[in-house]
């Protein structure tokens, strides 16, 4: 477990959305202007590529953190399909119908062949040549999971009646109804994103903030200090 900053900011799902990070990030550098502690952490809880259409920009700025704070980036299933894309390129008929293809298309990388169909071995050859070493060392990085004394924080959510300790990053990056559905008290706070909400859902034992970003336009943070929770919006 890692000591709780005085204020950690944790920011919902991006998918391509550069726009929307750097509005956030402007938000957050105004919202450290007024009283803000010694200590701070910025989070994000994954899905910073597909269906939006700058992906690339996106894991630029965040492999180079650009906030005013410490930062800590947190894997999301999106992420994970790209991993696997690149080492099984059929995984590409999955991954070309959830936003792939604008993550590829970000890499200068010619997507006809794929909207097709075809041309997977093609597409996760090119990509492993278009990305940097330092966009390649930020996916290599990313954590599942991250816990701050009262709250835990994931991508999607956790199993009920399962310790945390001992989520299985399937879960961790992947479930939706048995975690959302639950009342059960998961021993913290769960901060999670990946099921897209018209607002914020701050439950007793989860916080959900995925907004949707890449539809909505509107990109949410979570403000936590302690007890308290407070939201930041860029749209």
């Amino acid at each position: 477990m890692s000591p709780a900053p005085g204020r950690v900011y944790v920011i919902g799902d991006i998918h391509g959305r550069s726009d929307l990070l750097e509005g956030m990030i402007g938000a957050i550098s105004c919202d450290l202007e007024t009283a803000a502690p010694a200590d701070c952490l910025t989070i994000t809880l994954g899905d910073y590529i597909d269906r939006g259409p700058d992906s690339r920009q996106v894991v630029e700025r965040l492999a180079n953190n650009p906030f005013p704070t410490r930062f800590v980036a947190l894997k999301g299933n999106h992420e994970a399909i790209l991993e696997k894309f690149l080492v099984d390129p059929s995984i590409g008929e999955v991954w070309r119908r959830v936003g792939g293809l604008e993550t590829l298309h970000s890499y200068g990388i010619d997507v006809g062949p794929m909207m097709q169909g075809r041309g997977y071995e093609a597409a996760a050859t090119a990509l492993r040549s278009a990305l940097s070493p330092t966009h390649s060392d930020f996916f290599s990085s990313l954590e599942t999971s991250l816990t701050l004394e009262r709250y835990f924080l994931c991508h999607a959510g956790v199993r009920p009646n399962v310790p945390l300790a001992q989520q299985n990053e399937e879960d961790l990056l992947w479930i939706r109804d048995e975690f959302l559905l639950s009342e059960t008290d998961f021993g913290k706070v769960v901060v999670h994103g990946h099921t897209p909400t018209e607002k914020p859902e701050i439950c007793s034992n989860r916080i959900n903030i995925d907004t949707g970003a890449y539809l909505s336009g509107r990109l949410t943070c979570a403000v936590l200090e302690g007890e308290r929770v407070r939201l930041l919006t860029a749209s």
